[in-house]
């Protein structure tokens, strides 16, 4: 039975990162004046690269937290200083793309690429410097 032990703080990491990630989509997407989600369902592929790319973006420092974090307190604090890291490359993206929420609604994918590269540079870069 002692190979179990770790079980209770892989959930309470588990649990907490998973929340990370409903409460980034749920923020994520009220950020954006277009509907990411009927976009993909419709097949918009600029859409779902956008999206794909922020979450993964965000995903790469949280699982980097995760793994380097001492509590889940200081999970929660690295968990939301890569939320914010992500909202600034949106930020940058829209400040690079002029007309980028409209692009994307016309499934242009370069700029998605473009969004999706800049956030998964930054989260690259955030990941990286959570390695303390």
């Amino acid at each position: 039975m002692s190979y179990l032990q770790g079980l209770p703080a892989f959930a309470g990491y588990f649990g907490v990162g998973l929340g990370f990630v409903a409460l980034f989509l749920a923020v994520y997407l009220q950020l954006t004046p277009h509907r990411e989600l009927q976009l993909i369902r419709d097949g918009n592929l600029a859409a779902s690269t956008a999206l794909a790319g922020a979450l993964l973006g965000f995903c790469l420092p949280l699982a980097s937290a995760m793994a380097h974090s001492l509590s889940l307190i200081d999970l929660a604090v690295w968990g939301a200083v890569a939320m914010l890291t992500q909202a600034a490359a949106h930020v940058l993206t829209r400040l690079l793309l002029p007309g980028f929420p409209a692009r994307i609604e016309r499934g242009e994918q370069a700029a998605a690429l473009l969004s999706a590269t800049l956030h998964l540079g930054v989260g690259l870069i955030n990941a990286a410097a959570m390695t303390y």
